[in-house]
Protein backbone atom coordinates (compact mmCIF):
# COMPACT_ATOMS: atom_id res chain seq x y z
CA UNK A 1 0.00 0.00 0.00
CA UNK A 2 2.77 2.43 0.97
CA UNK A 3 4.68 1.68 -2.24
CA UNK A 4 1.52 2.03 -4.31
CA UNK A 5 0.88 5.48 -2.83
CA UNK A 6 4.46 6.77 -2.91
CA UNK A 7 5.73 5.43 -6.21
CA UNK A 8 2.62 4.93 -8.31
CA UNK A 9 0.37 7.65 -6.85
CA UNK A 10 -2.40 5.08 -6.49
CA UNK A 11 -5.47 6.92 -5.23
CA UNK A 12 -7.31 3.69 -4.43
CA UNK A 13 -4.46 2.56 -2.15
CA UNK A 14 -4.58 5.95 -0.44
CA UNK A 15 -8.36 5.66 0.01
CA UNK A 16 -7.86 2.19 1.51
CA UNK A 17 -5.27 3.59 3.94
CA UNK A 18 -7.68 6.38 4.92
CA UNK A 19 -10.52 3.91 5.59
CA UNK A 20 -8.21 1.59 7.51
CA UNK A 21 -6.77 4.16 9.94
CA UNK A 22 -9.10 7.17 10.04
CA UNK A 23 -11.30 6.08 12.98
CA UNK A 24 -8.33 4.95 15.08
CA UNK A 25 -6.45 8.21 14.42
CA UNK A 26 -9.58 10.19 15.25
CA UNK A 27 -10.00 8.45 18.63
CA UNK A 28 -6.32 9.04 19.37
CA UNK A 29 -6.55 12.72 18.41
CA UNK A 30 -9.61 13.32 20.60
CA UNK A 31 -7.55 12.27 23.63
CA UNK A 32 -5.47 15.40 23.00
CA UNK A 33 -7.86 18.02 21.67
CA UNK A 34 -11.19 17.00 23.30
CA UNK A 35 -13.20 18.25 20.35
CA UNK A 36 -14.42 15.74 17.74
CA UNK A 37 -14.71 18.55 15.18
CA UNK A 38 -11.13 19.69 15.76
CA UNK A 39 -9.94 16.08 15.68
CA UNK A 40 -11.67 15.49 12.33
CA UNK A 41 -9.97 18.58 10.92
CA UNK A 42 -6.55 17.54 12.25
CA UNK A 43 -6.73 13.96 11.00
CA UNK A 44 -8.02 15.06 7.60
CA UNK A 45 -5.23 17.64 7.40
CA UNK A 46 -2.65 14.94 8.16
CA UNK A 47 -3.99 12.77 5.34
CA UNK A 48 -3.96 15.70 2.92
CA UNK A 49 -0.33 16.43 3.80
CA UNK A 50 0.56 12.76 3.44
CA UNK A 51 -0.93 12.72 -0.06
CA UNK A 52 0.76 15.98 -1.03
CA UNK A 53 4.12 14.60 0.13
CA UNK A 54 3.50 11.02 -0.95
CA UNK A 55 6.93 10.64 -2.57
CA UNK A 56 8.50 11.03 0.88
CA UNK A 57 6.68 7.92 2.11
CA UNK A 58 9.39 5.78 0.51
CA UNK A 59 11.64 6.76 3.46
CA UNK A 60 9.03 5.90 6.10
CA UNK A 61 9.74 2.64 7.91
CA UNK A 62 6.36 2.14 9.62
CA UNK A 63 3.52 4.11 8.04
CA UNK A 64 1.03 3.40 10.84
CA UNK A 65 3.37 4.72 13.54
CA UNK A 66 4.30 7.65 11.28
CA UNK A 67 0.65 8.67 10.98
CA UNK A 68 0.03 8.42 14.73
CA UNK A 69 3.10 10.59 15.39
CA UNK A 70 1.92 13.12 12.79
CA UNK A 71 -1.54 13.30 14.39
CA UNK A 72 0.00 13.69 17.85
CA UNK A 73 2.24 16.55 16.64
CA UNK A 74 -0.63 18.31 14.88
CA UNK A 75 -2.76 17.91 18.02
CA UNK A 76 -0.07 19.46 20.19
CA UNK A 77 0.27 22.35 17.74
CA UNK A 78 -3.49 22.83 17.85
CA UNK A 79 -3.48 22.89 21.65
CA UNK A 80 -0.64 25.39 21.70
CA UNK A 81 -2.52 27.66 19.32
CA UNK A 82 -6.15 27.37 20.35
CA UNK A 83 -6.77 25.59 23.58
CA UNK A 84 -6.11 25.70 27.29
CA UNK A 85 -8.59 22.92 27.96
CA UNK A 86 -7.68 19.71 29.77
CA UNK A 87 -7.61 16.45 27.88
CA UNK A 88 -10.61 14.17 28.39
CA UNK A 89 -10.23 10.58 27.24
CA UNK A 90 -12.84 8.72 25.26
CA UNK A 91 -14.43 5.30 25.50
CA UNK A 92 -11.80 2.77 26.50
CA UNK A 93 -13.13 -0.16 24.51
CA UNK A 94 -12.99 -2.64 27.39
CA UNK A 95 -16.42 -4.00 26.53
CA UNK A 96 -14.78 -6.91 24.75
CA UNK A 97 -13.95 -8.33 28.19
CA UNK A 98 -17.57 -9.32 28.63
CA UNK A 99 -18.55 -12.81 27.62
CA UNK A 100 -21.73 -14.48 26.51
CA UNK A 101 -23.43 -14.66 29.90
CA UNK A 102 -27.02 -14.75 30.98
CA UNK A 103 -28.76 -11.32 31.14
CA UNK A 104 -28.19 -10.87 34.89
CA UNK A 105 -24.50 -11.68 34.65
CA UNK A 106 -24.25 -9.51 31.55
CA UNK A 107 -25.58 -6.59 33.60
CA UNK A 108 -23.00 -7.32 36.33
CA UNK A 109 -20.25 -7.25 33.71
CA UNK A 110 -21.54 -3.95 32.37
CA UNK A 111 -21.39 -2.49 35.87
CA UNK A 112 -17.83 -3.74 36.24
CA UNK A 113 -16.82 -2.34 32.85
CA UNK A 114 -18.36 1.02 33.70
CA UNK A 115 -16.26 1.07 36.87
CA UNK A 116 -13.17 0.15 34.81
CA UNK A 117 -13.97 2.93 32.34
CA UNK A 118 -14.18 5.47 35.16
CA UNK A 119 -10.87 4.28 36.61
CA UNK A 120 -9.10 4.35 33.22
CA UNK A 121 -10.29 7.94 32.82
CA UNK A 122 -8.68 8.77 36.18
CA UNK A 123 -5.23 7.50 35.19
CA UNK A 124 -2.51 10.14 34.78
CA UNK A 125 -2.31 11.52 31.24
CA UNK A 126 0.74 9.64 29.94
CA UNK A 127 -0.26 6.47 31.75
CA UNK A 128 -3.70 6.58 30.13
CA UNK A 129 -2.31 7.21 26.64
CA UNK A 130 0.11 4.29 26.93
CA UNK A 131 -2.67 2.04 28.21
CA UNK A 132 -5.03 2.99 25.39
CA UNK A 133 -2.46 2.68 22.61
CA UNK A 134 -1.50 -0.80 23.77
CA UNK A 135 -4.91 -2.07 24.87
CA UNK A 136 -7.15 -0.46 22.26
CA UNK A 137 -4.94 0.11 19.27
CA UNK A 138 -2.79 -3.01 19.66
CA UNK A 139 0.56 -1.26 19.33
CA UNK A 140 3.72 -2.89 20.65
CA UNK A 141 5.92 -1.16 23.24
CA UNK A 142 8.43 0.10 20.69
CA UNK A 143 5.65 1.60 18.53
CA UNK A 144 4.07 3.36 21.51
CA UNK A 145 7.53 4.66 22.44
CA UNK A 146 7.93 6.10 18.93
CA UNK A 147 4.44 7.63 18.88
CA UNK A 148 4.77 9.32 22.28
CA UNK A 149 8.50 10.02 21.97
CA UNK A 150 9.41 8.16 25.15
CA UNK A 151 11.60 5.14 25.84
CA UNK A 152 10.24 1.56 25.67
CA UNK A 153 11.20 1.24 29.34
CA UNK A 154 8.96 4.23 30.15
CA UNK A 155 6.14 2.60 28.18
CA UNK A 156 6.56 -0.55 30.26
CA UNK A 157 6.63 1.41 33.50
CA UNK A 158 3.54 3.43 32.57
CA UNK A 159 1.62 0.34 31.49
CA UNK A 160 2.29 -1.53 34.71
CA UNK A 161 1.51 1.60 36.69
CA UNK A 162 -1.87 1.71 34.92
CA UNK A 163 -2.55 -1.95 35.67
CA UNK A 164 -1.51 -1.55 39.30
CA UNK A 165 -3.75 1.50 39.73
CA UNK A 166 -6.69 -0.34 38.15
CA UNK A 167 -6.12 -3.31 40.43
CA UNK A 168 -5.98 -1.04 43.48
CA UNK A 169 -9.12 0.81 42.42
CA UNK A 170 -11.36 -2.12 41.59
CA UNK A 171 -9.58 -5.19 42.95
CA UNK A 172 -12.00 -5.28 45.89
CA UNK A 173 -14.99 -5.10 43.57
CA UNK A 174 -16.64 -8.45 42.91
CA UNK A 175 -19.85 -8.67 40.91
CA UNK A 176 -22.78 -10.22 42.77
CA UNK A 177 -22.88 -14.00 42.65
CA UNK A 178 -19.27 -14.24 41.47
CA UNK A 179 -17.96 -17.72 42.13
CA UNK A 180 -15.03 -18.08 44.55
CA UNK A 181 -11.75 -18.65 42.76
CA UNK A 182 -12.84 -16.79 39.63
CA UNK A 183 -10.25 -14.37 38.20
CA UNK A 184 -10.96 -10.74 38.94
CA UNK A 185 -11.34 -8.47 35.85
CA UNK A 186 -8.12 -6.49 36.52
CA UNK A 187 -6.17 -9.70 36.00
CA UNK A 188 -8.09 -10.32 32.80
CA UNK A 189 -6.91 -6.92 31.61
CA UNK A 190 -3.32 -7.85 32.46
CA UNK A 191 -3.60 -11.14 30.60
CA UNK A 192 -5.17 -9.44 27.60
CA UNK A 193 -2.15 -7.12 27.36
CA UNK A 194 0.44 -9.89 27.32
CA UNK A 195 0.40 -10.51 23.53
CA UNK A 196 1.45 -6.90 22.92
CA UNK A 197 4.69 -7.04 24.89
CA UNK A 198 7.58 -5.99 22.62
Amino acid sequence: MQLQIARYENEQAFADLFRLLYDRLLRFCIQYVQSPEAAEEIVSDVFVKIWNRRAELMQVENLEVYLFVAVKNHSLNYLEQYSTLRITPIDNGLAELSTSLDPEKEMEWKEMLLKLDIEVNRLPDQCRKVFRLIREEGFKYRDVAAILNISPRTVETQLFRAIRRLNEAIGHYRPKKARPGKMEPPFLILLSLLPFFY
